[in-house]
């Protein structure tokens, strides 16, 4: 007798409005809660300003925004997903705020569906699939398509002022 194995994967879930999401295990980091978030002047609105994480100036992106979502007052469940998001051969560290993190999926190959086909005004290309979960739909985000060259490169551009700005406060601290 032959063995059929399913194929799997693994998805950080997270909501946003009465809407599912999920990104791969494997590009995130972390989760933490909502904690204070530093603005950078000229940004886009969705572009939420920096945090520190342990030295490191991580951007953060208010995902409802980005996703062309109405903008929500932040809760006890908000929370930060730090990503990892690769552009050409380089990976950058991203915080994306999402209203809450529900769990880790595992989710067979053949319950994922490809992205509708809506018309060509809806961006629908940074949309992996649709993952089938009980009776809900979850929308999977092909993340490195969520930001176009031009945003990652406002994000690291955000991460570098960061920590030249955190840099500069810790020498004047110092004197």
């Amino acid at each position: 007798m032959t063995e059929v194995i399913a194929k799997t994967a693994q998805y950080v879930t997270f909501a946003l409005g009465g809407e599912l999401f999920g990104v791969e295990v494997s590009r995130t980091r972390e989760i933490l809660s909502l904690i204070p978030v530093t603005s950078v002047p000229q940004t886009p609105d969705y572009m939420l300003g920096v945090i520190n994480l342990r030295g490191q100036v991580v951007p953060v992106v208010d995902m409802r925004l980005k996703l062309g979502m109405p903008k929500s007052k932040a809760t006890q469940d908000t929370c930060i997903i730090v990503i990892e998001v690769q552009v050409d051969a380089e990976i950058l560290v991203v915080g994306a705020q999402a209203d809450s993190v529900r769990e880790v999926l595992e989710i067979n190959l053949d319950q994922i569906e490809p992205p509708p086909r809506m018309g060509a005004k809806l961006k629908t290309e940074y949309i992996r699939g649709m993952g089938k979960v009980d009776d809900q739909f979850m929308i999977l985000l092909d993340i490195d398509r969520v930001f176009s060259s031009e945003e990652l490169a406002l994000v690291q551009d955000m991460g570098e002022l960061g920590l030249h700005e955190e840099q500069n406060e810790e020498e004047l601290a110092e004197s």
